[in-house]
């Protein structure tokens, strides 16, 4: 295996935007390993803010066990809105930081007065990203996923393992901010492959693409730049192995 060296290769020097041809190679690679996602947008955009405001700092499992309880009992957003704070925080409690994401959620719902944001469907897209991320606790990567979740929008949410995998790629530079992250990558995605290589590039760095990488067994090791500086320093295997798709 070989040793981590943090999330990216290229240097700032060195580092150029990739073509979309070399995208689409990954993409394609990726797809062998993990399939094809079907884009499923499920148009309500409401229900996509509060659940990634609840996914914060915590798993996917932990997060619908909140929302379910949550919505199990306060079926309307005006209840959610209303409703004492600390039953809001016993609710969401299995989420973990529901002293913070409970009045962020109860702000948000106030923000939003019963608008039911589906206009975002059809704003433009730096209208829908600047009212979104205006409001408390959301930035690019929340109004990314409502965008994308609810509507089917090209956007690519850059969370902790599409930055990682992105960087090590040089798919996105390795100095970039979240912000930046945001806009490189979707510079460089064909629109119709967004929600695919978000959800294959997650799938990529639970697998193999780690915080403490597993390059001996990555079927992208000849593709990455991380990989190669890796290998030319001595500290690479033998050969990438074929991930098996289960």
């Amino acid at each position: 295996m070989l040793a981590a060296m943090g999330p990216a290769a290229p240097t700032t020097e060195t580092f150029k935007r990739p073509r979309r041809a070399r995208v689409r190679e990954i993409r394609d690679r990726l797809r062998e390993l993990y399939g094809r996602p079907e884009a499923r947008p499920h148009g309500e955009p409401v229900e996509e803010l509060v659940r990634t405001v609840l996914s914060q700092n915590t798993n996917d499992r932990n997060r619908d066990v909140a929302y379910e309880r949550l919505r199990e009992r306060f079926p309307t957003w005006d209840e959610v809105r209303d409703a004492p704070l600390d039953e809001i925080e016993e609710a969401i409690r299995p989420g973990g930081l529901a002293y913070t994401k409970a009045p962020r959620i109860q702000e948000i719902l106030r923000r939003l007065d019963g608008d039911d944001l589906q206009w975002l469907r059809d704003a433009p897209r730096e209208d829908a990203i600047g009212f979104l991320v205006e409001l408390q606790g959301v930035g690019r990567k929340t109004a990314a996923c409502v965008l994308i979740f609810s509507f089917g929008r090209p956007e690519i949410p850059v969370d902790t393992h599409v930055e990682r995998v992105g960087k090590r790629l040089g798919l996105i530079s390795p100095r970039a901010s979240l912000d930046q992250a945001h806009d490189e990558i979707r510079a460089i995605v064909d629109p119709e492959d967004a929600w695919e290589l978000h959800i294959n590039l997650i799938a990529h760095g639970r697998a193999v693409c780690r915080p403490q990488p597993r390059c001996d067994e990555c079927a992208l090791l000849r593709m990455c730049p991380h990989g190669r500086t890796l290998r030319r320093e001595g500290r690479g295997a033998e050969g990438p192995k074929r991930v098996r798709r289960k």
